[in-house]
């Protein structure tokens, strides 16, 4: 079952998947911006990250602007070419400030990770995998009680979720490091 939902949203423009996205997201962008939600969107993306339908894991989905920066114009002592105005980009991707702002509107639950979810001409569309550490359920699951630790506690704000790694440059162990012989 995990292999057709996978396939389909591969490719949405070939497959079900935009014909009820284009349903779907005009109630989204009516919603408020970080929405706690029953069942994630993309099932399959959803168990692949670690979420399990239990107690102590929470999804949110949460929409974001797109594009680059937004600067204001300077209103003097500028040249048109010395505004710095477009084409500049945070470090941090879209992606990663959604982690940010979900975590902290939940305090007291820890973000796992994220995944893409639609995005139109305005916003893009997340859903990010929450997990408590105080709930029963997961202090007894020896694959997720490593969360419950205290060195975990607030990591997407210091870049420890998958994202975060990312946007560091601590993905890839490859690419752009020196090699060592």
């Amino acid at each position: 079952m995990y292999k057709y939902i996978r396939d389909a949203w591969k490719n949405p423009d070939n497959s079900y998947v935009k014909e009820l996205m284009q349903k779907r997201a005009p109630v989204w962008r009516k919603e408020s911006v970080i929405e706690r939600i029953e069942r994630p969107t993309r099932l399959d993306r959803a168990r692949s990250l670690g979420y399990k339908a239990k107690k102590g894991y929470v999804l949110v989905r949460t929409r974001v602007r797109r594009g680059g920066r937004r600067k204001t114009r300077f209103t003097a002592g500028r040249k048109p070419k010395r505004q710095g105005v477009k084409k500049i980009t945070p470090k941090k991707s879209i992606k990663r400030m959604a982690e940010e702002r979900v975590a902290k509107k939940y305090p007291n639950l820890e973000v796992l990770n994220s995944y893409w979810v639609w995005e139109d001409g305005k916003f893009k569309f997340f859903e990010i995998i929450l997990v408590d550490p105080n709930s029963p359920s997961i202090k007894n699951d020896p694959n997720i009680n490593w969360i419950c630790e205290k060195q975990h506690t607030g990591r997407v704000f210091r870049g420890l979720t998958s994202e975060g790694k990312k946007s560091r440059g601590l993905r890839n162990k490859g690419k752009g490091a020196e090699k060592v012989r």
